[in-house]
């Protein structure tokens, strides 16, 4: 008999309105529906259907019994696609949004080797001078840092990433080395425009004390490429991502600047929305994102030559 569990088998009852017409939507003959649905009130030990002639309708627990089985049946369809299409090859279009700079120095070559290993994979990477809601675009994954707070995504670690303050040792040479949070109020400090945050606040955490510094400079954009050039240039004071100045801290084009303080952190992760989370191709990109990440960082952050 077609309808396979006794949740389905009474959801198909219920929807058809009478055994007669049960029966026929199961393939089966009126007198076997009746039998089953007398076996599975046996075993629940209750009453489920009033039945006349013509149609059935339910007992109280019979309302009880179908109203939390067609969730079930529900819940248990979602289940099964998702895992068939967990367990699918990759394929199709996937859709990534990532900031122009991060997007271009790092996201775009992992783009590269995972087409190589998934040809099946149509990507589209879109980069923008600042994250775009993910629903609204249609995007499948998108790279951000720091705090996340649209609780409507589901987000997954790529890798660890600490916001320091830098500057050029030429101009700290002639300026001065900040010795507390609050002598950056006397230097001219370059300042990233970006998202919603104040502009121009930068907060440090120096021991248990939480200080918020109201820093000013004659410079400012709304790119990470252009203020970066402007602080290997000795213009002043930054605050960028480890990621971003690593390699010129390594090379001293960089220094960093009150070391004994922490800043906000702008971990890296990949967000995308609930619904597409066992999408092959948007699983099978994240694990590959968080395995060339994890490799990466074991070398230690810094502009990739290759990955």
């Amino acid at each position: 008999m077609r309808g396979g569990s006794d949740l389905a088998f009474f959801a198909a009852v219920v929807k058809q309105g009478s055994l007669s017409a049960a029966a026929r939507e199961l393939e089966v003959s009126p007198p076997a529906v009746s039998k089953r649905l007398a076996q599975l009130e046996r075993r629940l030990g209750v009453r489920l259907l009033h039945r006349t002639t013509r149609r059935v309708s339910l007992t109280a627990e019979g309302e009880v019994y179908v109203e939390v089985g067609r969730r079930i049946l529900s819940e248990i369809e979602e289940l099964e696609r998702r895992i068939g299409s967990a367990r699918a090859a990759p394929r199709g279009l996937l859709r990534l949004n990532a900031t122009l700079g991060f997007g271009r120095i790092y996201v775009a070559p992992v783009v590269s080797a995972f087409r190589r290993r998934y040809p099946e994979v149509e990507v589209l990477l879109e980069l923008t001078d600042r994250p775009v809601n993910l629903t609204d675009e249609a995007f499948d994954v998108g790279i951000r840092f720091g705090d996340l707070p649209d609780a409507r995504i589901v987000a997954r670690k790529i890798a660890t990433n600490r916001r320091l303050l830098c500057a050029s040792p030429k101009y700290l040479d002639q300026r001065g080395r900040p010795a507390i949070p609050h002598d950056l109020t006397r230097h001219d400090c370059i300042v990233l425009r970006q998202n919603d945050s104040a502009f121009g606040t930068w907060k440090l955490v120096r021991g248990r004390r939480s200080e918020s510094v109201k820093v000013r400079g004659p410079l400012s954009s709304n790119d990470g490429s252009v203020v970066l050039g402007w602080a290997l240039d000795g213009h002043g004071i930054l605050m960028r991502a480890e990621w971003e100045i690593a390699d010129h801290l390594r090379a001293g084009r960089l220094e960093r600047v009150l070391p004994d303080c922490a800043l906000p952190s702008a971990d890296i992760y990949a967000v995308y929305p609930e619904r597409h989370h066992l999408s092959a191709r948007v699983r099978v990109f994240v694990d590959f994102l968080v395995e060339r990440f994890r490799a990466y960082a074991d070398r230690g952050p810094g502009v990739p030559s290759r990955w």
